[in-house]
This record gives structure tokens, sequence and C-alpha cells, in this order.
């Protein structure tokens, strides 16, 4: 179980196969085992790095605050002391937040990023948005992390053939620092860099959900804005699809990351 020391903090972190590196970055309250279907699959042809962010899994979970700046500077310390860079990130909910952020903070870490399922902020404007960021602190807050990874897990897997997937998420969630959690929570709430995304010129694909918690109109407004972005969608899909559809998902990304590959090989 390899560790290191980044940015103040020890990372747990696997890193698998060789060639160009390739991290992947989870979501809130997950770890980087999430990515066991994308470290076999791209491992074939690729360096891949996964870690647990800060408060997650077997990294360290220091009292707060956090924030998304503190997320991409964690990520930042972790790609240089691997040498990694640079990296194809990809970055799911939580994830994809934290590889906009790096995009802006540290754009030369950067060969490419895949966003997924996420925008590059997450500001309530509604009270509807306001009421369910309320409902979640406050059954985190009041009845624990394994509720909240039960009523989590019946959105994010709502098929009778997720059942297993159900299962193991919930208990996975179960496992969560509460108050780590609410730190990541709080991290996200207000946060973003929605007026700087016009001057991201890495190679971008955004992967949307059609199901996802957010419609694939917002997906389609952002990339519109993004000089070197494009968008695939995934049918039939919820939230955390690489998981939920890992052969399509896999599927997307490939023919992205293989193509800013030969672009970077023909330029240089």
């Amino acid at each position: 179980m390899p560790f290191l020391q980044a940015n103040d903090i020890v990372l747990h972190y696997e890193a698998t196969g060789s060639g160009e590196p390739l991290l992947f970055i989870h979501g809130l309250g997950s770890s980087g085992r999430d990515w066991q279907p994308q470290i076999d699959f791209f491992s074939r042809n690729y360096r891949v790095i996964v870690f647990d962010i800060r408060g997650h899994g077997h990294s360290s979970h220091p009292p707060g605050p956090y924030s998304m700046k503190l997320f991409a500077a964690d990520t930042a310390a972790l790609i240089q002391v691997l040498s990694a860079a640079p990296v194809h990130v990809v970055g799911l909910s939580l994830g994809g937040m934290i590889a906009f952020q790096l995009a802006v903070d540290h754009p030369q870490l950067l060969k490419s990023m895949v966003i997924v399922n996420a925008s590059p902020e997450f500001v309530p404007r509604t009270f509807k948005e306001y009421r369910i960021a309320f409902l979640h602190f406050a059954v985190v807050h009041f009845f624990g992390m394994c509720k909240m990874g039960k009523i989590l897990a019946r959105q994010l897997f709502p098929k009778t053939e997720h059942a297993a997937i159900r299962e193991t998420f919930v208990e996975r969630w179960a496992e969560n620092d509460r108050k780590a959690y609410e730190q990541s929570m709080r991290a996200i709430l207000g946060w973003s860099v929605a007026n700087r995304i016009e001057r991201i010129q890495i190679p971008t694909l955004v992967v949307a959900s059609d199901h996802d918690y957010t419609p694939v109109s917002l997906k389609e407004a952002f990339v519109a804005r993004m000089p070197r972005a494009e968008l695939a969608v995934i049918a039939d899909a919820h939230h955390a699809v690489p998981v939920e559809r890992q052969e399509e998902f896999n599927a997307a990304v490939t023919p992205f990351l293989e193509q800013v590959s030969e672009g970077s090989n023909l330029s240089s």
C-alpha cells in the first residue's frame, strides 16, 4: 500500500502499468478503489495512477477547512512527486471539479482532461438547489454515513441488476469519516471557476450521463465556451457512470486519449 508526502499530508496511491501517465480522481465519499474497472482496462497501455484525495480512503484526514484549491494543490503535488507531468487526468464529479481547478491553477501539469458528470461550478441559485444541499448536510450530520450511502445508492444504481453494486457502495460509504466528508461538501458548495474556462487550452472530453443529476444541456453550454472541448453522452446511465456502464465509459474515453497522444507525437 504505497504512500507519499504531498502538500504536507500523506496520500495513498496506486500506480499500475506503463506508458503515458493517466491519473484518475474519484468523487465525494469515494476512493481510488472505485476506479478498478478503469485500472484493469487502461493499464494495458498507460501508467495508471489512482489515489485517495484528502479526507478520503487511506489518505490523511486532517481537520478543515478544505477547499477546491487545496484539493488541486494536493493533486499537483502528487503529480510532481511521481514525475507524472504532463498527465492525462480523468475526474468524476468532485474529481472533475478538482480537474477544472487544476486546469486553471496548474495547466502545465496536464496533457488532457476528461470531466465526468461535473461542472466548473457548484453554486446553488434556486430554493430547490439550496434545499437539496441542506438536506444532504442534514442527513450526514444527524443520521450518519451509512444512511447517506443507502440514499445515494438508490439514486446512482436504481436497476434490479445493480443490487450487488448498491450493497458494495453502501458498505464503502459507511467507511467515510463524517467530519472529513462534511469538510469536503463545504469545499464544493459555492465553488466556481466558470468565469475562467474560456482560457483553458487543454484538450478536454466531457462525459455526460443522460440521467445525471444535472441535464446534458448544462454540459453542452459550458463545453461550447471551451476552445478545445468536446462532449460524449452515454445513454441510460446515471451519475457514477464509470462503475455503472464500465465498457461504454472506457470506450468513450479511449479514442480521445489516443487522439491527444497522436497529436502530441505529431507536433513534437
